[in-house]
């Protein structure tokens, strides 16, 4: 089945428009709610890129400006509201992400494809790197659980946070692997594994 395309496709649009159903708001709130509730983790955000995904929505009919509000000295700013059809589109959107799995281009598995144009012995030791890396990815995704738990935050709202950590276990059980299926000194690649520095020609026999 063909990926549908949406309207407005930045997920920075998804979480406006999940915000939005909690009442209307102003692209200001809306970035510090996305900031409060630990979103940027999860979903790329710039200042300006959120007024501009805003724009878009207006746009497209997915949300619409209610008033302007003016707080002291600060710049008029514009409130907006979530329509019937960004509403729909909201729906449609997670069902569509929750339910079905997407093909999606992680830099990890780029590298992967690619990883016999370096010598076996430098991969061993990236990996070895990046083992480090995830262990310290892992300390502190212990720490967001721990802290937001003892902040009262239900275990539902910290989900995210669970998936985040099952992927990095298994992405450890992979690295480590993998680094086996090199080093081992009677069935490791490291013997098959050719490098041509000049060409950058490598076959891998697996």
């Amino acid at each position: 089945m063909a990926e549908e395309r949406r309207v407005v496709g930045n997920l920075l649009a998804l979480a406006v428009l999940a915000y939005l159903t909690q009442g209307p708001m102003h692209p200001y709130e809306l970035g510090r709610t996305l900031q409060h509730n630990g979103d940027a983790r999860s979903i790329k955000y710039r200042h300006a890129s959120l007024y501009m995904v805003v724009d878009q929505l207006t746009r497209a009919g997915l949300v619409e400006p209610t008033e302007s509000v003016k707080d002291g000295a600060r710049p008029e700013r514009t409130v907006y509201a979530l329509t019937e059809a960004g509403r729909v589109e909201l729906t449609a959107w997670l069902r569509d992400l929750l339910g079905r799995p997407h093909h999606e281009h992680p830099q990890f598995v780029a590298a992967l494809s690619l990883v016999a144009a370096l010598p076996p012995d430098d991969v061993v030791e990236l990996l070895g790197h990046r083992l480090d890396g995830l262990a310290e990815q892992r300390s502190e995704i212990e720490s967001v659980i721990a802290q937001a738990a003892g902040a009262g935050v239900p275990a539902l709202f910290l989900v995210e946070e669970e998936y985040r950590l099952a992927v990095l276990d298994a992405e450890v059980v992979f690295c480590r692997r993998f680094r086996e299926r090199i080093i081992d000194p009677t069935t490791g690649w490291r013997a098959a594994w050719t490098h041509d520095p000049a060409t950058a020609v490598v076959e891998v026999t697996r």
